[in-house]
């Protein structure tokens, strides 16, 4: 229980198989360049005694291992890369080598590991009221506008059903609307004035009272003879209320779990064995200034070269983005060092925060980067 570089290891290898075809291919960022689908393998990890171990697949199945799709799982759900905690050991996967061998088979070596902290992740969760999702298809012209009254119509009705009763409003109200557009390209070109022909309308609400919700579900079916022209009935027929659970985490000292063991009906109390514990400070590296400069040392703060030519993300790096306990995280590989200034200057923090700002309109984000190198790649974590 002491060899924490073998803990390491271990759990780097159960790490990079555990979410299956994540490893060979599922979600990858070139995800056009994987094949067979239908059938694709799952990884295999072969593990030598030193903690270095190979990657692979079964022979005749689709997908791909390469140093892409592994080091995209690598970042997956981590957090700080030098700080991974586990029950048994901190991880840190900063020095991990990825290697591409031959043919679909990637050898990793290189994770380090240090002494746990004396507490658990755990988490929770809570009851916390009642959700319902309404989702109506409708068409013909303006049919986002067409989408958008309707909902704000339906949950006025609710609104007003609410104060008659005394009863409290929605907690949550979310409304989206989803459009596609099927013709062909150039008929969309020549009608792009008119929007898409056919959205879907998501509404979808919280309430503390389920009595409430079951206001809310008889008021939809009303939409398709006294709203917008064009509705085509609901997805999945009437809406359905469930109980909103949410989640908790939070630390909690290892020492004041009491542990038992049932075998065959048999109970015995089981003591881990005693390792020495520490305690960690993760420091993320600050947000960048408007000018993007920021203090880490892969990066010199040098004036980058400018050109008529813009690219995306994924032409320049490796993503994949995950959760663990209450926190998500976006993990991002520079395809090449020579790129990794450009990226740092424009995925700041604040960058980040700006991005993603519809999906935290209920509280406050709280965003850390990340920077690490990993042998002779580079890599951002947020």
């Amino acid at each position: 229980m002491d060899q924490f570089d073998l803990l390491a290891a271990g759990s780097l290898a159960g790490h990079l198989v555990e979410c299956g075809a994540q490893a060979t291919g599922g979600i990858f960022t070139d995800w056009h360049q994987v094949k067979d689908w239908d059938q694709i393998g799952f990884p295999v990890v072969s593990v030598g005694s030193d903690g270095h171990f190979t990657v692979s697949k079964p022979q005749n199945t689709g997908g791909v291992v390469n140093k892409g799709t592994v080091t995209e799982q690598l970042l997956y759900e981590i957090g700080d890369p030098a700080h991974y905690f586990l029950p048994d050991v901190v991880c840190d996967f900063t020095q991990v080598e990825i290697d591409q061998l031959p043919g679909d088979l990637v050898y990793v070596s290189g994770a380090r590991g240090n002494p746990p902290t004396g507490e658990h992740k755990v988490s929770a969760t809570y009851a916390s009221g009642y959700r319902s999702t309404a989702v109506i298809i409708i068409g013909g012209p303006n049919a986002t506008e067409k989408a958008e009254k309707t909902a704000n119509a339906i949950v006025t009705r609710c609104r007003r059903i609410f104060h008659q009763l005394n009863m409290e409003d929605f907690t949550a109200v979310r409304i989206e609307v989803l459009g596609g557009d099927r013709r062909p390209l150039q008929e969309r070109n020549n009608d792009l004035q008119a929007g898409p022909r056919e959205v879907v309308m998501w509404l979808a609400v919280n309430h503390n009272d389920k009595k409430a919700l079951e206001f809310f579900v008889r008021e939809i079916a009303p939409a398709g003879t006294g709203m917008a022209p064009g509705i085509c009935g609901g997805v999945g027929g009437r809406p359905k209320i469930s109980p909103v659970l949410k989640l908790f985490s939070f630390l909690h000292p290892k020492d004041s779990f009491k542990i038992e063991i049932d075998v065959d009906g048999t109970v015995e109390q089981f003591s881990p064995p005693s390792v020495p514990t520490a305690e960690y400070l993760t420091q993320a590296y600050p947000a960048s200034d408007s000018n993007g400069n920021g203090t880490n040392k892969l990066c010199n703060d040098i004036e980058l070269p400018t050109g008529p030519f813009s690219y995306r993300l994924e032409e320049l790096a490796f993503t994949r983005s995950g959760d663990k306990g209450n926190d998500c995280n976006i993990g991002v590989v520079a395809r090449h060092p020579a790129y990794l200034p450009f990226i740092r200057k424009q995925l700041t923090a604040e960058a980040m925060e700006s991005y993603f700002q519809t999906n935290f309109k209920y509280g406050k984000a709280s965003i850390q980067r990340f920077e690490r190198e990993i042998a002779s790649d580079y890599f951002f974590h947020s």
